[in-house]
């Protein structure tokens, strides 16, 4: 069985169909959360997930959008909350709100987080991955750090697909991955993405500037 691991898509369509398009035949597909905040397009990426019935967790710009609360210190995580909040419509909202912090997929092959299975908010970079992280599950999928990695153990896969829509390891292509639980194998995958269309498209949206001019560079 292939899984495609998308995570942190953070309202960036254009991104988030060049992954789409660029996936290869995979089983199923799963998202470690934060399909909005940031970018212009929360409510278009909201459709696309919700057009393919792609389980998700809820990040904490989800959750957040749910809430009613907002950032407080990062003004452009404010003004992603605040755009999604204007965009959004009932049944988009719904969705976002209905996400649960953890799901477990597959028969219970993955289990997918947003930052950790226990500390809530916590940024699990590739050099914390540990069998420590894995429960009963083959693979435990995580998001919230933008940083694609993975690590294998004898218990099994603790992997990150990276984000598809603000990328932070240097390098600014859309990141997600794909997983073949009988082989236990994960393979990073990155693609191209028009950046300057989303540049653009934060200036018309009246979004912070260093929200688009961060992605041109993935940081």
């Amino acid at each position: 069985m292939r899984i495609g691991l998308l995570s942190d898509v953070h309202a960036n369509r254009v991104a988030l169909e060049a992954v789409l398009t660029d996936m290869p035949d995979v089983d199923r597909l799963l998202c470690a959360g934060d399909v909005v905040g940031y970018n212009p397009w929360p409510a278009g990426c909201v459709e696309l997930l919700r057009e393919r019935d792609v389980p998700t967790v809820m990040g904490n710009h989800d959750r957040m959008l749910a809430s009613g609360r907002n950032f407080g210190a990062n003004g452009m995580a404010a003004a992603g909350i605040a755009h999604a909040r204007e965009l959004l419509d009932a049944a988009g909202r719904e969705w976002v709100e209905s996400l649960p912090r953890e799901r477990v997929a597959c028969d219970g092959r993955v289990k997918v987080v947003h930052d950790h299975p226990e500390r809530v908010d916590h940024y699990t970079y590739p050099r914390e991955f540990s069998p420590a992280l894995l429960g009963d599950e083959e693979v435990l999928v995580l998001g919230h750090t933008h940083v694609q990695g993975h690590r294998a153990f004898g218990d099994g896969l603790v992997v990150n697909p990276g984000s598809v829509g603000q990328p932070r390891d240097g390098d600014p292509r859309a990141a997600y991955a794909i997983v073949d639980l009988d082989e236990k194998e994960v393979e990073e995958r990155r693609v191209e993405y028009d950046v300057e269309r989303v540049v653009d498209a934060v200036a018309d949206a009246g979004l912070p500037e260093g929200t688009g001019s961060r992605l041109r560079e993935g940081r």
